[in-house]
């Protein structure tokens, strides 16, 4: 694809990134800030739609602060009563989408918004549904640019459960991608939306069955190697309970899908 071409294709459409918080105070600052400089350096429209589920520590004062900053049609605050779970918040979110592609990832500083204008440029060469970020391939897929993908801030016994994890869901339901497990992706917004509405588990399971549905449903997928980093501030959500009910979700796709 012609780069110049490329470029005015990328610019003439607007993405959307659902971000859900709950206790982000101190990482959505240098979050929002690497999307907006992303966004603004690659001249693309965007929106940053901030899911917080009544975060204690303040998150939401920091949200309004930042849309002063950015500009209310950029920063955009749809809070909940409560925490009501990490699937219920992208549905929340969509609810107030006005972008073409729709990018979901942590807020956390775990995914770095550099490897936005990577997964954009994937899905417009080849046109794809639906761009995923993997740990566990150094290129992208289809044929692509060569980066390294990987996982730092973890202990040994953290990726082991995570290469675990993805072990036994790529040997149970065969997906075709390598890191099922993942959470940062593009969707087409009515690709996202069909999903969605498809989609049944709660919790870390929730992005499993939405990529498992997309395969079944004949959408296609690309991957891009990406470099995850373990959160900045705060804790890890993942807990023994969350782990026991992946192993069940794997099962009950295997079952349903």
């Amino acid at each position: 694809m012609n780069p110049f071409a490329a470029a005015s294709t990328m610019a003439s459409h607007k993405y959307s990134v659902i971000l859900p918080t709950y206790n982000e105070r101190k990482n959505l600052p240098i979050i929002v800030y690497l999307l907006v400089e992303t966004f603004t350096s690659h001249a693309l429209q965007y929106e940053i739609i901030i899911v917080d589920d009544n975060s204690p520590d303040g998150t939401q004062e920091i949200a309004h602060q930042l849309a002063a900053v950015y500009g209310n049609d950029h920063i955009l605050l749809r809070p909940r009563a409560g925490k009501l779970g990490l699937g219920t918040a992208y549905i929340h979110g969509l609810d107030f989408v006005t972008g073409d592609y729709v990018i979901i990832m942590d807020a956390d500083f775990s995914h770095h918004p550099k490897f936005i204008p990577r997964f954009i440029e994937l899905q417009q060469k080849h046109n794809l549904d639906i761009v995923t970020g993997t740990r566990y391939r150094t290129t992208s897929k289809p044929a692509g640019v060569a980066t390294e993908g990987g996982v730092h801030g973890w202990d040994l016994k953290r990726k082991l459960v995570s290469r675990g994890a993805n072990f036994l869901a790529s040997t149970v339901l065969n997906p075709g991608v390598s890191d099922l497990t993942g959470s940062f992706r593009l969707y087409r917004l009515p690709v996202l939306r069909h999903i969605i509405a498809e989609t049944v588990s709660k919790g870390y399971v929730f992005q499993m069955e939405m990529m498992v549905r997309a395969i079944a449903s004949g959408y296609s997928v690309g991957e891009v190697p990406i470099t995850f980093v373990d959160r900045i501030y705060g804790e890890s959500k993942l807990g023994a309970d969350e782990i026991v009910g992946y192993a069940k979700g794997v099962w009950s796709l295997f079952t349903s899908v």
